[in-house]
């Protein structure tokens, strides 16, 4: 049957659109033309434009009824070239979207037809499929073949295409499994291919980069993605935004650019929480902790809390959404993540965590293993892996992870001295970590001299402050009454949001219930009786109080566990006191 000029004038444009980079649009003018085509029984049409659509599919979010579409054509296709091409669009489709269970029969299928069919150009895509398909924790060892095979099979190829994915594939494993000289190998072959490709151009520079901030390098970054971001527009690339958007923001995050890297922390939050995509969440809350944002970090790690992290697919995301909110729940002490994604990640010691494709390298397994061990109170874990993640690091060079890794400590007790001074230079010796100098680090190092011993908030601000009187109440009773009732019932709706499991509700909530609580902390103090504004006693107060948050906020990127401490032992208000537990109080060095 002859597609029709409406149909092929669909198909023309669709295929203009995705060549100009506008996933959207060619995806609406794809799904029209299988509509017409479907009504008319054009199978012809019908699978070019469900094949047309599977290339504009945004990889990790919802394949809405794409499957469908494409299962529906499969049904129909009895040639084995068609049905290899659709099958194995239809394992990628349910691939990306996490459902790898549903994939694997689909990829099976596409390598079955595709060596029946005999064309090598075809056997590689569908080889690219089933590694899709079998990209979860548990497949390494599936990888690794099918890997073998496609680079077997690409090897006689000329299709461009066909020799990126086996490169990309390869590159993949090798990161998996920290083969260094097989890394620098498949990297050399991506850039030699970006030669005559703009999108494997594209690859090579952003694979590049990935190596490049694992050595710790962060002066190659603008370059790269300059290049990346060429390439990208020259191949048509729909989704390359997410990708460029990862280079800046982890470029920044090694680089101690915080404002760069808040700012990709919001993008990721924002489209993971629109787009139900689990990992970026994930990856949002790591990025805001390296932002220094430790409320953001703590609203995301909360919405991880029950079985969420059990119930994750053991697809290609798996590892790096563990490894990712194992990271934030311990840059804000959140001992029930930990706890749990510990758990989740044990029998996964040794393992490298790469983002799906190699896009960027987030450490070993056994790096954050040892950090929730301390946390969690087992030494002797921490005595095993830590040493370990360290020799790992080493060899590969990963310099930025090495030397964050060997600066932490546990909270040194007893005999051991803990580091709380400056040193000069603007900087403060926390531990082991050099640290740019906080006003709330004085105000610490005060209260730590005097254990038990409550300090006005004015003695420490010191200097020649005037005792003024207040000028009232900042709330009556009324309103303190009416603040109390509203948080009483947000903590029923916050109840109710988490079983459900009401992601935006949860968001929402959480939002006015802190705000509440830091008006309620504002207008009240001891007792819940109301403050009195105007007084330098209550801007003592909320001076130091502001000074010794960010404080600690700062302390727990570079040694969460002795944050934990000083939270758990610090008390402020008019007055601050430090109590420690006699058997557990650190030997401070405060000079």
């Amino acid at each position: 049957m002859v597609t029709s000029s409406t149909v092929r004038d669909l198909l023309d444009r669709a295929g203009a659109a995705r060549s100009a980079g506008r996933g959207d649009a060619a995806a609406r003018l794809y799904d029209e033309a299988a509509t017409r085509s479907r009504d008319a029984d054009d199978l012809p049409g019908w699978t070019e434009a469900v094949l047309g659509a599977a290339t504009v599919y945004l990889f990790g979010t919802q394949p809405g009824k794409l499957p469908a579409q494409l299962y529906d054509v499969l049904v129909r296709t009895t040639d084995d070239a068609t049905r290899a091409r659709v099958a194995a669009a239809l394992a990628r489709c349910w691939a990306y979207a996490g459902e790898s269970r549903r994939a694997v029969q689909f990829a099976t299928e596409a390598v079955e037809c595709a060596e029946r069919a005999g064309t090598p150009e075809l056997l590689a895509d569908c080889l690219d499929a089933a590694l899709a398909a079998n990209w979860g924790p548990d497949d390494l060892a599936v990888r690794r073949t099918l890997t073998q095979q496609l680079d077997d099979v690409a090897a006689h190829v000329l299709d461009p295409d066909a020799r990126l994915q086996a490169h990309l594939w390869g590159l993949q494993v090798a990161c998996e499994t920290l083969d260094m000289q097989a890394i620098h190998r498949q990297l050399g072959a991506l850039e030699h291919l970006g030669e005559e490709s703009p999108r494997a151009l594209f690859f090579a520079a952003t694979r590049r980069l990935m190596l490049d901030l694992l050595h710790g390098r962060t002066d190659t970054s603008d370059g790269l993605i300059e290049i990346a971001t060429t390439a990208a527009d020259q191949a048509g690339l729909a989704d390359s935004w997410l990708v460029l958007k990862a280079m800046t923001t982890y470029s920044a995050a090694l680089a101690g650019d915080t404002e760069t890297c808040a700012t990709g922390a919001a993008t990721a939050e924002t489209f993971g929480l629109s787009e139900g995509v689990t990992v970026l969440c994930a990856e949002a809350a790591f990025l805001w902790a390296c932002a220094g944002d430790l409320s953001r970090t703590r609203a995301l790690v909360n919405t991880f809390h029950g079985s969420t992290l059990d119930d994750l697919p053991r697809d290609m995301n798996w590892l790096l959404t563990l490894q990712c909110v194992l990271e934030a729940a311990l840059a804000v002490d959140d001992r029930e993540v930990v706890t749990n994604a510990a758990k989740l990640l044990t029998p996964y010691e040794g393992r490298a965590v790469i983002n799906a494709g190699a896009v960027m390298f987030h450490g070993v397994t056994d790096d954050t293993l040892a950090r929730a061990a301390a946390v969690l109170g087992d030494p002797e874990t921490v005595a095993r892996l830590r040493p370990r993640a360290l020799a790992t690091y080493e060899r590969l060079g990963a310099t930025w992870w090495r030397d964050r890794l060997a600066a932490w400590q546990l909270v040194a007790l007893n005999n051991d001295l803990v580091h709380f001074h400056p040193t000069g230079g603007g900087l403060w010796l926390i531990a082991s970590t050099p640290v740019r100098e906080l006003r709330g680090f004085g105000y610490l190092r005060e209260l730590l001299r005097h254990p038990h011993q409550p300090i006005a908030a004015l003695d420490l601000i010191g200097g020649d402050t005037v005792v003024e009187s207040g000028l009232g109440e900042l709330a009556d009773q009324q309103a303190l009454q009416a603040y109390r009732q509203r948080l009483h019932d947000l903590d029923q709706e916050l109840a109710e949001a988490e079983d459900w499991s009401d992601l935006d509700r949860l968001s929402a909530v959480r939002i006015e219930r802190d705000a509440l609580l830091d008006e309620l902390s504002r207008a009240t103090g001891l007792g819940g009786r109301p403050r009195t504004t105007g007084s330098s006693q209550e801007r003592a107060r909320v001076a130091v109080k502001k000074a010794l948050t960010a404080a600690l906020d700062r302390i727990a990127t570079v040694d969460a566990p002795l944050a934990h401490h000083l939270r758990t032992t610090l008390q402020t208000g008019l007055t601050c006191t430090y109590t420690p537990d006699p058997a557990t109080t650190p030997n401070w060095q405060l000079d």
